[in-house]
């Protein structure tokens, strides 16, 4: 079947977006960086090595929820088009792709397009897909759905019948806060054609007994993880940050209903990033934001879509109610 691969993004876009990121971010009070930064080749093999923590639930119970769901859910949308956003390796869609291929009827074509911003994943996943699956035709494009989401999501009429089903799996909608995910939701809406549909994987609300240990493991590959970020600083922008400067920290925030993971100086630190010319001071016990994770309830999920221009069309939890998957359509009332 044929595959297709589109590039939206400058050559230099990764190294731009990075010191951007880098010099906003580590000049702000209080310091921060985005957890896009985390997914080099390490840290990606340490967050493939998290999945498999006991500690650390959502990546297996969501991918429990879709095995056991995605020919409910399919049906539910009545897509035989996906499209996927921040798609990775692409390995949990697989059973939505399955159960795609299963109810396209005859004549019709089955398709999936893959968006992220790793051409590397693009390229992997596109090859595996191809060889498991070939009667699903294939397009992966380079794209930031932060920044180009109606960019990424548009498609020409005359390459699609039927609606859409767009895909956004992780909990990653908790690493936006809510004026970020305010901002998602209404871009997604206007992108969104009628009969299109948005499934989305969340991470819920409860007791911080267990949310901690899931970012704050005992074998302490969280740690490593959270840390490898400063040597992403260090290897892409010549920086001079000594990880052991430096330890991991999680906490949740009850009012805000997230996790936080953070590095905080154990001393004070000073640091050289040469290619930016920039010099960061950090004193003992100051602590660098790296990540948020925001858990939802049912009732929050639906008032923020709702408040969108969305309505709900299914709802699917694992037996202990720990992560949702949650399917949308665009509202057929007009907005008030």
């Amino acid at each position: 079947m044929a595959q297709r691969h589109r590039d939206h993004l400058p050559e230099d876009f990764s190294e731009r977006s990075l010191s951007e990121d880098v010099r906003s971010g580590l000049t702000s009070s209080p310091k921060t960086l985005p957890p896009k930064w985390f997914y080099d080749k390490v840290g990606s093999e340490l967050y493939e090595e998290i999945t498999r923590l006991p500690e650390y639930y959502p990546f297996a119970v969501e991918r429990e929820i879709l095995m056991a769901r995605a020919p409910e859910i399919v049906s539910a949308a009545g897509s035989h088009h996906l499209i996927e956003l921040g798609s990775g390796s692409s390995e949990k869609t697989r059973a939505l792709i399955e159960a795609v291929l299963a109810s396209t009827p005859d004549g019709e074509q089955a398709a999936y397009r893959a968006i992220d911003v790793s051409e590397s994943a693009l390229r992997a996943a596109a090859e595996d897909l191809a060889l498991r699956y070939p009667a699903l035709e294939l397009e992966s494009v380079r794209a930031d759905f932060e920044h180009g989401l109606a960019e990424a999501l548009a498609v020409d009429e005359g390459d699609r019948t039927g609606g859409r089903l767009v895909i956004f799996l992780g909990g990653t909608i908790g690493n936006q806060n809510p004026q970020q995910r305010q901002r998602f939701l209404a871009t997604l809406h206007g992108a969104l054609e009628p009969g299109d549909a948005f499934l989305l994987g969340a991470d819920l609300v409860k007791s911080p007994d267990v949310l901690v240990p899931a970012y704050d493991d005992a074998a302490g590959v969280t740690a490593a993880f959270n840390l490898n970020v400063l040597e992403v600083v260090n290897g892409r922008l010549g920086a001079d940050f000594d990880p052991r400067d430096f330890r991991h920290v999680a906490v949740w925030d009850a009012e805000n209903a997230w996790i936080e993971m953070r590095l905080e100086a154990v001393r004070d630190v000073h640091v050289r990033i040469a290619d930016l010319d920039l010099e960061v001071d950090f004193a003992a016990g100051e602590q660098l934001r790296t990540e948020i994770s925001a858990k939802f309830t049912r009732e929050r999920l639906a008032a923020e879509f709702e408040a969108a221009g969305f309505d709900a069309a299914g709802w699917w939890t694992d037996d202990a109610g720990r992560f949702s998957v949650s399917l949308w359509t665009v509202a057929a009332r007009a907005l008030t």
